[in-house]
């Protein structure tokens, strides 16, 4: 897939209450290097790399954001062609400009939106930063997984945003209530809609971003051995491969998927 092209999901980024400790932990278990640069006073923002291409990033979260209440958590980012026209668009559909426009440096434009059932992601307007430069191979992001209460409201939303499909089954026709919505940007599939019945209901709506892996056992072990809380271990989906559900030593809360070998 383009991971740039609008529509795709194009970065992950971790809001983390101890920044070293989180950088440490993903280094470890996703074998990634790690750049760091100041990003305003006494702020360091930690690039993961892999295989030499941007993976994921990590930063501190900042005072006001810890009043507020925001745990520990994994940001992903849509890429979009005009982050302005794109936030207008959200307010129109129903959802919630957090923050709104800005730029970021050179590197491009984004906002933090709320869709209408409560999940949160942002928007990214590439220029010299076009996002992850690599997706869905061991040791980088692989699929977005929205939890809601409402999935047919949730999945109008996206689809009117950005343009996103949603299918099921082998042969890939127009998801029904009560299927697993599976998101396909263009001819790409990102992501899904879990049937609000497969969700914990004391969840929050939210994205999860899952990260591939050669072995879920064998990452979800390694992460154990970490820090982190185990929540799903290895759930076999069909012939798809084996996930996991974890939460690093920090709470913030992703994925493993490994394809079935």
């Amino acid at each position: 897939m383009g991971i740039s092209d609008p529509g795709s999901f194009c970065w992950f980024e971790l809001g983390t209450s101890d920044q070293p400790a989180a950088v440490t932990f993903y280094r470890s278990l996703f074998h990634w290097d790690v750049s760091e640069s100041p990003m305003g006073p006494g702020e360091i923002y930690s690039m993961f790399t892999f295989r030499g291409l941007d993976a994921a990033a990590a930063y501190t979260l900042k005072a006001e954001q810890r009043s507020q209440g925001t745990p520990p958590h994994w940001m992903i980012y849509v890429a979009v062609t005009d982050a302005d026209a794109s936030s207008a668009r959200a307010a129109e559909l129903g959802g919630t400009v957090i923050v709104p426009p800005f730029d970021v440096f050179d590197f491009g434009r984004m906002a933090v939106i709320q869709d209408p059932t409560g999940a949160m992601f942002s928007i990214w307007q590439g220029r010299s930063h076009k996002g992850a430069g690599i997706w869905g191979t061991p040791g980088a992001a692989s699929w977005g997984d929205l939890s809601t209460p409402d999935q047919a409201r949730a999945a109008e939303f996206y689809s009117l945003l950005f343009g996103w499909r949603m299918v099921a089954g082998s042969d890939l026709h127009e998801a029904q209530p009560g299927e697993y919505f599976h998101i396909l940007n263009g001819n790409d599939m990102i992501g899904g809609i879990s049937p609000p019945e497969q969700r914990d209901p004391n969840a929050p709506p939210h994205w999860l971003t899952y990260f591939e892996a050669e072995s879920c056992s064998a990452a979800t072990t390694r992460a154990k051995s970490l820090g982190a809380t185990a929540y799903l271990e290895n759930m076999e989906i069909s012939e798809e491969g084996h996930v996991s559900v974890v939460a690093d030593p920090q709470g913030a809360v992703f994925g493993i998927h490994a394809k079935k070998r």
